[in-house]
């Protein structure tokens, strides 16, 4: 693939950051619009979109992720413990339920 030096286009990394942004996107729209939904058949159509569109998003990140193009650092057990912490406050502020 030609990189993107004199506007010859654009890099396979770029390609796949752009893919990967578009189904994270549809993942978001299908799924406010499947939360919006009551009709049975039109739950299940935006449910399987949704399902393929995911998927879609898992497998890009995953190529991604193995060329070193997508990196991300994992949590310390100290930050889940604190986001666990400032969920469970943020469900059950006063501890009444």
């Amino acid at each position: 693939m030609p990189n993107n030096m004199e506007g010859r286009g654009l890099t396979d990394r770029e390609m796949l950051q752009l893919c990967l942004e578009l189904e994270k996107g549809r993942c978001r729209s299908v799924s406010n619009t499947l939360l919006e939904t009551s009709h049975k058949e039109l739950r299940d159509i935006y449910q399987n979109c949704f399902q393929k569109a995911s998927s879609n998003q898992l497998e890009l990140y995953e190529t991604m992720h193995s060329k070193g193009w997508y990196v991300q650092t994992e949590a310390s057990t100290e930050d889940v413990n604190r986001v666990q912490e400032e969920m469970q406050n943020n469900l059950h502020p006063d501890n009444r339920f």
